[in-house]
Parts: structure tokens; C-alpha cells; sequence
């Protein structure tokens, strides 16, 4: 039986969302209803992507018997409250990065889901590409033995966009694109938590990061440097630095088709699923990665996925609330 989705909010990322899951087989995946607080952008989304069913609540959707798993593509303020929604209905939930605006808030949802016993994950497509698979098994193997020093750095200009601008809609460019950066320090080291984090950057004239760099302390000699650029372009690129070598993720690092490690023999490439669909962000298509994951957890009886916890979700979240308080932003959820 297909694994039956519900979407809240219907946006750009839930329309790549929706539109990657045409990659897979449809005895496999099914959108059967969708929600916005406009009814008739509700509806021209079911349209567009052949929904059965669109309402104008959230909480309609939430009560649907037909809905199994929500995916929770608002933005970020509103992470929280439909999530718990969801959760308080008894759906499995998939939701959109980061979880939520800051730590305490992500202990409430985390807590909240494994109250009720419910699946709930935060949609960090990366760890499900073929390359962090890759990476995984390299990682697992020690091919470059004991790594003590990784960089990460992702710049793009945020600054046009309203979601990532303003204060008011959870902007800023740690929220934004420093968890990637923050995920993939994670995923090198394990889920450990740093001993240290220094962090600088600038402020925008609402009092959100625009940039940020970091420098984050673990146990055992290990460093990373993070830099968070919403204002410039960068190669966007990480790095993992061990004792016999390094692995080099190119350009688009959070949505990786290609890979340079000892083992490659140079760079190996990763080819992305195939679908007529159009997108609104590059490598979009890869976002079925993680819903094939879902999929695969609630059928496994999982609560949540081992490939990225919740436990490792709130390291994350508690390493971009260090990053951005040090920089200065502090958000109406924080008081």
C-alpha cells in the first residue's frame, strides 16, 4: 500500500517536495490532500499536482483518516505548532529544516512525538543522497583514518528574500543555510556535541544574521570551521580532514551528485532520479530520498530515523542557537 501524504502549507519547497516523489513508483507514494490558509491556493496546488482533496485548515488535513504521514513545509515560526497538530492527530510527521526556531522549542516537538509515540523527523534530505551514503560507509571503514579538522562553507545571497530576511519569518542565514553546515560538522563527527563554539558575524537592519563564521571545539583534537554567507556566493563546498586523507564534497554539498575520496579513484558522480517535473531549487529531485526514508521507517515501526535522528536534530539545533545568539540575533521565541 502507498505510504499516503498530507501537506501543510503549499509553497515553493512543498511543490518541489510533492514533485520528487514523481520519481518514485505511485504504489509507493501518494499525496491524497494538501493545505493552505488561502482555500484557492490550496486548490490551485491540488491542481497542479492531481490532490485529491484541498482545505483551507490545517486542522481539517490533521483529521483526515485518509492522511498518514504530514509533510510541514511553512515557514519556519510555524514549524512548532503544526507539527504538534499533526502529532496531537496522530500523524506521522516529516518536517521541513530546521526543525524549529530555536532549542527549546525543538526539546518541546521532540518530546511531544515521542510522547504520542509518533514518527517525526526533520527533513534533512542531505543524509539520504547516495554520496552521504558514500560518505557513511567511508566513514564507518576509517578509509581516512582518525579525522580531526573539518570545513564547510555555504554562501548564496538570501538578502531579496523575505524568509530569510526578516525577523518576523525565522529569517536569517543560520536558520536558513548554517544548518546544513551545522548537520554536516555532525554527520563527520557522530553526533557528538562540541566542547566550544566561537562565532561572529553581521547583522542586517532587522537584527538577523546576513553572515556568520564559526569555529567549533570537539573532544579528541577535532575542529570545524563553519562559514554562513547569505550576502556573496561561495563554492559552497566541505571537507573532511583525517590522518590518511580527505573526502571533498563539491559544490552544492547539502545536495551532493558528486564525491572525492580515496576510494573514488577521483571524483565519482551520482546520478539524480529521473522525472519530467520542474523545480524550484537545484537538485530538488533528491528531496524523494528522504521521503523514500520515511516511508521505509514507518513500515519498519520506527519513531524516528537512525540515519538522522531526533537526539542528532537537537545537536543542531543547539549549534545554530550558539552560532546565531553569539552573532546577536535573538527571536521572539527565545524570551
Amino acid at each position: 500500500m502507498a505510504t499516503q501524504w498530507g501537506i501543510f502549507s503549499c509553497g515553493k519547497i512543498s511543490h518541489d517536495f510533492v514533485s520528487s516523489l514523481a520519481s518514485l513508483p505511485q504504489s509507493e507514494h501518494k499525496v491524497v490532500a494538501c493545505a493552505a490558509r488561502n482555500l484557492d491556493s490550496a486548490k490551485e496546488f491540488a491542481s497542479k499536482h492531481s490532490i485529491a482533496k484541498a482545505y483551507d485548515s490545517y486542522e481539517l488535513l490533521a483529521k483526515d483518516p485518509d492522511v498518514q504521514v504530514i509533510y510541514v513545509g511553512a515557514i519556519n515560526p510555524q514549524h512548532l505548532g503544526l507539527a504538534k497538530l499533526a502529532i496531537e492527530n496522530g500523524k506521522n510527521v516529516l518536517v521541513e529544516k530546521p526543525l524549529c526556531i530555536n532549542v527549546k522549542q525543538t526539546k518541546e516537538l521532540i518530546d511531544f512525538a515521542r510522547e504520542k509515540k509518533v514518527f517525526l523527523m526533520e527533513a534533512i534530505w542531505s543524509r539520504f543522497f547516495p554520496a552521504y551514503q558514500k560518505m557513511r560507509e567511508d566513514l564507518a571503514n576509517k578509509t581516512i583514518g582518525d579525522i580531526l579538522q573539518v570545513s564547510v562553507n555555504f554562501g548564496t545571497i538570501l538578502t531579496h528574500k523575505d524568509r530569510c530576511r526578516l525577523k518576523e519569518l525565522g529569517g536569517g542565514a543560520t536558520l536558513d543555510i548554517g544548518v546544513y553546515c551545522a548537520q554536516f560538522v555532525s554527520f563527520i563527527f557522530g553526533g557528538v556535541r562540541p566542547e566550544k563554539i566561537l562565532a561572529a558575524g553581521h547583522l542586517n537592519e532587522d537584527g538577523i544574521d546576513d553572515s556568520a563564521s564559526a569555529t567549533l571545539i570537539y573532544p579528541g583534537g577535532r575542529t570545524a570551521t563553519v562559514i554562513i554567507q547569505g550576502t556573496v556566493k561561495m563554492e559552497s563546498e566541505a571537507y573532511a580532514c583525517g590522518t590518511k586523507g580527505s573526502i571533498k564534497v563539491p559544490m552544492r554539498f547539502w545536495c551532493p551528485t558528486e564525491l572525492v575520496t580515496p576510494t573514488t579513484n577521483g571524483v565519482q558522480q551520482f546520478e539524480l532520479p529521473q522525472t519530467e517535473k520542474t523545480f524550484n531549487y537545484a537538485n530538488s529531485v533528491g528531496l524523494s530520498y528522504q521521503a523514500q526514508e520515511v516511508r521505509r521507517c514507518i513500515q519498519a515501526g520506527l519513531l524516528e530515523s537512525p540515519l538522522m535522528t531526533l537526539d542528532e536534530s537537537l545537536v543542531v539545533a543547539e549549534i545554530m542557537e550558539s552560532i546565531r545568539k553569539q552573532v546577536g540575533v535573538v527571536y521572539p521565541q527565545d524570551e
